[in-house]
């Protein structure tokens, strides 16, 4: 017969055995925790890894870096001098600040409206479209979103020419005469935003999803019921598509409020063309690029961006709060 081990033999082997339980779980947890990850998980994190480095390096950082510079005065040639909060102040009494904030805020007013109101209508139309057609006709719709911003400046440039641009050619047509688009303090917003309405295939392809998931049934009810194609639109589309509605607002806001590319492309690319409309066409986040690359006021600029990042951040808070009263979530309902 086999002897029972020793007492003193039984209580070191337990008591080691739980000195290294409690060693491993202490120790070596987070080796445990990535063991117990199924190998599809672990390969996971490593093709994500790049992504996560590139989003530490190139964003994270850099914002980082650019609030530490916000309360500075630097040139991108001497060394940072900590300057408080002089940049932040000096943007209230800065008068260009006030112009371009002026002309950010009345382009997205013109801009995001007309927008979703337009991608809307032609959402609409793909909706109707069936058969092979509507694969052709949701790729053209789209692929104006697929032309670099800078082309589309120097296009417009041409398309909104004064003298000779295809728009007034079209207005005189039936008999307008066309407007300065270019040279015009008065309507060279508008012919910003008449440009910015080329871009609009993102927005459309997201409202087409929406109204392709709107329930067939519930517009034949309302129609069984009486309703027209307005009280139809109004009472059964509009609030099954106003998550995505919601959604489309509050992205062209933000887009809105960063306008840069097509309208340095068109307006400030040389001297003659920025002294042509004085600071009509001058938008907020083309002050902040000059301020850092043309006159190297790079902590300056820093502190615009980071008050840009405050208003953008501050502006989807009250949109958020608003929609969440206005929009009708599907899945909410069938909770309650």
């Amino acid at each position: 017969m086999t002897r029972p081990p020793r007492n003193g033999t039984a209580g070191g082997t337990a008591g080691g055995e739980t000195g290294a339980g409690a060693g491993g779980k202490t120790g070596g947890g987070m080796t445990a925790a990535v063991r117990r990850l199924r190998p599809e998980t672990r390969w996971a994190y490593v093709f994500l890894l790049p992504w996560l480095i590139g989003l530490l390096v190139f964003q994270l950082g850099p914002m980082a870096a650019s609030l530490v510079l916000s309360f500075t005065r630097y040139d991108l040639i001497g060394a940072p001098e900590f300057a408080g909060l002089e940049n932040y102040a000096r943007m209230a009494e800065d008068p260009k600040v006030a112009r371009a904030i002026g002309n950010t805020v009345v382009y997205t007013l013109l801009h995001v409206p007309l927008a979703v109101a337009l991608a809307l209508g032609l959402a609409l139309l793909l909706n109707r479209v069936t058969g092979r057609a509507a694969g052709v006709f949701r790729t053209i719709f789209y692929l104006p979103s697929m032309t670099p911003h800078v082309a589309v400046g120097v296009l417009f440039l041409f398309l909104l020419n004064g003298q000779a641009g295809m728009v007034n050619e079209f207005l005189a047509l039936f008999g307008i005469e066309g407007p300065q688009w270019t040279t015009d303090p008065d309507w060279v917003l508008p012919g910003i935003v008449l440009m910015s309405l080329w871009n609009l295939g993102s927005t459309t392809i997201i409202l087409f999803a929406a109204l392709r998931n709107v329930p067939r049934e519930l517009s034949e009810a309302a129609m069984i019921d009486g309703a027209g194609p307005w009280q139809r639109f109004r009472a059964v589309t509009l609030p099954m598509i106003s998550s995505a509605l919601f959604f489309v607002v509050i992205i062209n806001t933000i887009t809105s409020l960063q306008m840069f590319d097509q309208v340095y492309t068109m307006f400030f690319g040389n001297q003659v063309a920025q002294q042509s409309h004085g600071d009509a066409a001058l938008v907020y986040v083309v002050y902040l690029f000059q301020q850092a690359f043309q006159f190297l006021h790079m902590g300056y600029a820093s502190a615009l961006a980071w008050a840009l990042f405050g208003v953008i951040a501050l502006i989807t808070l009250v949109q958020v709060k608003v929609g969440n009263r206005l929009v009708y979530y599907e899945a909410e309902e069938h909770a309650g």
